[in-house]
């Protein structure tokens, strides 16, 4: 048995998972993460409160 850990963009996931396939994967879980890195994030309002969002997709 073999682990594979790959951060892939969302819109790269289905032709993955194809590829995958093609070579005989037979299952796979995914996660949605976030980070954070240069991308400084932004303010939002909520409920009339403002708060900083560092963590992005």
């Amino acid at each position: 048995m073999k682990k594979i850990e790959a951060v892939i963009k969302p819109f790269k996931l289905d032709e993955v998972k194809e590829a995958l396939q093609e070579v005989g994967l037979k299952g796979m879980t995914v996660t949605e993460v976030k980070g954070f890195g240069r991308q400084k994030g932004h303010t939002e309002l909520y409920r009339g409160a403002e708060y900083v969002v560092d963590f992005l997709p």
